[in-house]
């Protein structure tokens, strides 16, 4: 998750302009209206598109979300010293257990998962990979480049217990991005629904969540 500032755009009335994006139709009378906001979050460009009674009620919503997907960019982004993952990746090597909240222990228990289901594929610890594997450069890293990394890669050399986590290794790190903005988008939805937002879309960078039934069915 990359560390950039978050802006709420100026609130900006959609309905009018759905159709021309694709989107939804016109509602007609006695429908909520459709308010867009757009901000940067890690990385990326952010979209929301929620059904409110009023631009104040739309306005409230998008800060709530926008609060919640900055928290967690904040706590989890790779790029801040002060984040759970930037201490846990500081401490690889050293021998140090790091304990974790519960919903850091849910997530990293969620990417065991993953690393179960996907035979290995999916494994948090592999964003070492970034350090010869640069996807702008156009050219693939050579093999000796990442046959030296790979010891540092492979969830089953974490010291995971459910509680505290250890990095055996010096060099070894661990990264969120292969789910952060998909989970930033689902605690986005659960705080526009606790404000009463009748139904939306929330778009972190193309990962997509949609929030509730559209009013017009």
């Amino acid at each position: 998750m990359h560390d950039q500032p978050l802006a709420v755009s100026a609130l900006t009335p959609l309905a009018g302009a759905l159709r021309a994006e694709g989107g939804l139709d016109d509602r007609g009378p006695g429908l909520a209206p459709d308010y867009g906001f757009e901000f940067s979050a890690m990385g990326t460009v952010c979209r929301l598109r929620l059904c409110a009674d009023s631009p104040q009620a739309a306005t409230q919503a998008a800060e709530r979300a926008v609060a919640e997907v900055r928290r967690l960019e904040i706590k989890y982004s790779r790029y801040r010293a002060d984040s759970i993952v930037s201490r846990i990746n500081a401490a690889a090597g050293t021998g140090q257990r790091v304990e974790v909240d519960a919903e850091t222990a849910a997530l990293l228990n969620f990417a065991a998962q993953l690393h179960a289901h996907s035979e290995g594929l999916f494994d948090i610890t592999s964003g070492v990979l970034r350090r010869v594997w640069d996807f702008g450069s156009g050219r693939l890293p050579t093999d000796d480049a990442v046959r030296a990394l790979l010891p540092l890669v492979g969830w089953h050399r974490v010291h995971w217990d459910g509680q505290a986590i250890a990095l055996p290794q010096a060099g070894m790190e661990l990264d969120f991005g292969g789910f952060g903005k998909e989970y930033a988008a689902d605690c986005a939805a659960t705080a526009l629904k606790s404000v009463g937002v009748y139904g939306g879309t929330i778009n972190l960078g193309g990962d997509v969540r949609i929030v509730g039934p559209h009013p017009d069915g």
